[in-house]
């Protein structure tokens, strides 16, 4: 294999790791630099999200570099979100009409150590743990990195540099602090924090709840999501107001208090949860945020990706699959302009023409996730969502290549633009929601009537300024 350019990669979590070893599969020798220990030697901090939700897209950038067999030895397939209700009532909301449509819950560092073992294992690439970036020099493609270990400095180089070193990215940081670089960024925090917190297997090593769905506890301005664990657990996370409501982790500061709450709101929950309390206190409270910015490249040399250049709310399971999309998108691009000019490769073009092509896409899915943390928390339950979500499932059972939801739109095809889910997706949940109350499809008509007003309605609403907001 011709080695070609040498690329010095900054954050080897989940996106900056398969960005390696695809580029490494191309011929380049690559240097990944992270600066917390490697995580195949040291336990994971506490607190922090271990299970994620894998889709089609993410799926698709693991295709790409040939471990997605490997990684869905990891997956728990979730078919759909189990609503509980106070009085600990569930239901079943299925994410798709179509039966081969579902989410998979996967381990977060049980798929980085699949990706840094596959990375490790190609000839042209160096992992380098426990250097924090200090600063980038993003004309001549190094950084300056403080080795933990030893206390000292150290500086790489490399032809190109990319910073997938997640939402508080140093690599953004310099181009935020460049003075030459017209850079702009917007960061929008929810109200709204997580804590994480576990139910754990039985004794016999079962779960203690249907471990094929996503659970969730939706309660109008807070609310309660589990994912399964291979090892029999569920990773749960309360979603709840910082401060100025009844209940907010302002007001949650004793085991009374906590207890009392999950009492009254998340009655099953809680007995599932031997040692909340614990839990509670022990685990910090994290923040809720979405970041925007341009560019993302500079002078040609130095890129950033993933979160680094998009950080979104979870509320989507989108993160991770969007990163791994970043993947697929620049490799496309890299592949239509990889030595092009005279032999070489114009990394200018290469890094314009993926930031053209993808940056609209991430603003979407940006919102769309904070359209799905209101969904989730205060809608599930109602009458209105409950009906539109059961029209939904059946036009996608009995009309499976004629429709499908913005949910089916956005997680299960990967061919389809975030933009173009964003657009079409708000303008069906529009036409559904007003035909249903307006009680413009009745009972007397046939499914395929109701899929043809469906359509029309669609189109009609599809230019609304409420469907087309926040695209920019």
């Amino acid at each position: 294999m011709k080695i070609k350019e040498h690329i010095l990669i900054v954050g080897a979590g989940l996106c900056g790791s398969l960005l390696t070893l695809r580029l490494a599969q191309r011929g380049y020798m690559v240097t990944l630099i992270e600066k917390r220990p490697d995580l195949r030697q040291v336990e994971q901090d506490a607190g922090r999200s271990i299970n994620l939700a894998l889709s089609d897209r993410g799926l698709r950038g693991l295709r790409l570099a040939g471990i997605d067999s490997e990684a869905k030895k990891l997956c728990i397939p979730m078919h759909g979100r189990m609503i509980h209700d106070r009085q600990g009532n569930t239901f079943l909301s299925k994410y798709s009409g179509r039966s081969n449509e579902y989410i998979n819950s996967i381990s977060r560092p049980g798929l980085n150590m699949l990706l840094l073992d596959a990375a490790e294992q190609m000839s042209n690439v160096e992992i380098i743990f426990n250097h924090g970036c200090k600063s980038v020099d993003l004309e001549n493609a190094s950084g300056t990195f403080k080795n933990y270990s030893t206390g000292k400095e150290v500086n790489y180089s490399a032809d190109i540099l990319i910073g997938t070193d997640g939402a508080g990215s140093s690599v953004r940081k310099s181009m935020f602090n460049h003075k030459k670089f017209l850079f702009s960024f917007s960061q929008q925090w929810l109200t709204h924090g997580y804590k994480e917190l576990e139910i754990p297997a039985t004794k016999e090593g079962k779960y203690r709840a249907d471990k094929g769905a996503l659970h969730i506890w939706p309660r109008g301005e807070d609310m309660l999501i589990a994912l399964p664990n291979l090892d029999g657990s569920f990773t749960v996370t309360l979603f709840l107001p910082y401060s100025n409501s009844e209940y907010c982790f302002d007001k949650l500061t004793t085991a009374d208090s906590v207890l009392s709450y999950f009492k009254k709101e998340f009655p099953d929950a809680l007995t599932l949860m031997p040692n909340l309390a614990e839990q509670f206190f022990a685990n910090p409270t994290g923040p809720l945020g979405t970041i925007k910015c341009s560019p993302w490249n500079c002078y040609g040399k130095s890129l950033i990706m993933g979160d680094a250049a998009h950080a979104i709310v979870p509320f989507y399971g989108q993160g991770m699959n969007a990163s791994f999309e970043d993947v697929v998108v620049f490799d496309e691009i890299l592949e239509s302009f990889e030595g092009k000019e005279n032999g070489s490769t114009n990394w200018n073009t290469v890094f314009s023409e993926y930031e053209k092509n993808r940056l609209k896409d991430t603003n979407a899915i940006a919102d769309l996730a904070v359209d799905n943390f209101h969904e989730m928390k205060e809608h599930t339950a109602s009458e209105l969502f409950q009906k539109k979500r059961k029209l939904e499932m059946s036009f996608e059972a009995e009309f499976p290549m004629d429709y499908y939801s913005k949910y089916s739109l956005v997680t299960f095809n990967e061919k389809i633009t975030y933009e173009e889910a964003l657009k079409r997706g708000r303008a069906q949940d529009k036409a559904i929601l007003n035909l249903i109350d307006d009680g413009k499809l009745t009972e007397e008509m046939s499914l395929e009537e109701k899929l043809a007003i469906v359509k029309k309605e669609t189109k009609d609403v599809l230019h609304d300024d409420a469907v087309v907001r926040n695209l920019k």
